[in-house]
């Protein structure tokens, strides 16, 4: 009985223990970016909830999976987090040597949000509406200059499905994170680009960059004179960037599901759940917010993905 009971004290002992430090919140791509203000707003509320700091920690570079091999390599124990995006679930179909298997890498915790996707362009392009473009695109093919965050992210998938849908090839220029392809669209210097509502946003409806048509099924409430791709006469394209917390792979159920607890405490906070509607996105519900959750969800976009990105013949090294 004492063995029995030992055993049990000293398999509680690391979530009995957790946190015991600053937590790390891995962000793969640039600051400024759209996964970066999601990673920061949950940064600062899950900081309360945890009772320790949450730092949010750029490693970018590789579509993401520089940061996303940060913390697959780091301790397990919870005190390395990984923010990834539906980048995460592409890793195998994009990259001839993927750095790691998604389904395999990371000890799942939690959805966060469906983030939608506008498709924008540069003011002074010579179309204004979704139809236009895409006649300019296929008019202008390989002139076009397209702007992604590097293969294998949120941009680059939503370009690679427009191209594909489109019959088109294009011009594409690859970036550190949307931040950068943001500068660029503004300056005039590339012409189309698709990026997350949460960070596209202010630079449309401030007139910065031009929007053609948002990536949901239904029009978004900020932004009601942009229609759907669908209605615009592409229904293919559409496209929801979902976001999830991971740990590296191993690390104890206990932990895991401590952090969930903390991830739907933060998504529940007036704070957040109001600076996510500024951003044109919502939390995912309680039930979703579970490690059980994330992982059929990945196993579902991994298989949803991969023969459509193998297809477009586009890889990193």
């Amino acid at each position: 009985m004492k063995r029995i009971l030992l055993a049990l004290l000293l398999a509680a002992t690391p979530a009995l223990a957790f946190p015991d430090r600053p937590v790390a919140l891995i962000i793969p791509f640039a600051a400024g970016g759209p996964t970066d203000v999601l990673g920061r707003t949950l940064a600062e509320a899950m900081s309360r909830g945890l009772g320790v700091a949450v730092t949010a920690e750029n490693v970018t570079g590789a579509g993401g999976t520089i940061g996303g091999a940060r913390v697959a390599n780091a301790r397990p124990d919870g005190h390395t987090l990984l923010l990834g995006n539906i980048g995460v679930a592409t890793v195998t179909a994009q990259f001839r040597n993927p750095p790691y298997d998604p389904l395999v890498a990371f000890a799942p915790i939690g959805l966060i949000s469906p983030v939608p996707m506008v498709v924008i362009g540069r003011t002074s392009l010579p179309v204004r509406d979704f139809p236009g473009l895409i006649a300019w695109l296929r008019e202008t093919g390989l002139g076009v200059n397209l702007a992604h965050a590097g293969v294998g992210s949120a941009s680059h998938l939503c370009m690679t499905l427009l191209r594909s849908l489109i019959h088109t090839e294009m011009t594409a220029i690859a970036f550190r994170g949307t931040a950068p392809v943001m500068t660029e669209i503004m300056a005039g210097r590339v012409d189309i680009s698709c990026d997350q509502t949460t960070s596209a946003m202010p630079f449309v409806t401030d007139g910065r960059v031009r929007a053609f048509a948002v990536t949901s099924p239904a029009r978004l409430p900020q932004i009601p004179e942009v229609p759907t791709a669908g209605q615009a006469g592409l229904p293919g394209l559409e496209v929801s960037i979902w976001h999830g917390l991971y740990a590296p792979r191993g690390t104890p159920d206990a932990i895991t599901q401590r952090l969930a607890q903390a991830l739907r405490v933060a998504l529940a906070e007036p704070r957040v759940v109001a600076r996510l509607a500024d951003l044109a996105t919502t939390p995912e519900p309680p039930e979703r917010v579970t490690p059980e959750a994330l992982r059929a969800h990945l196993a579902d976009e991994v298989a949803r993905w991969t023969p459509v990105l193998r297809a477009a013949g586009e890889f990193a090294d």
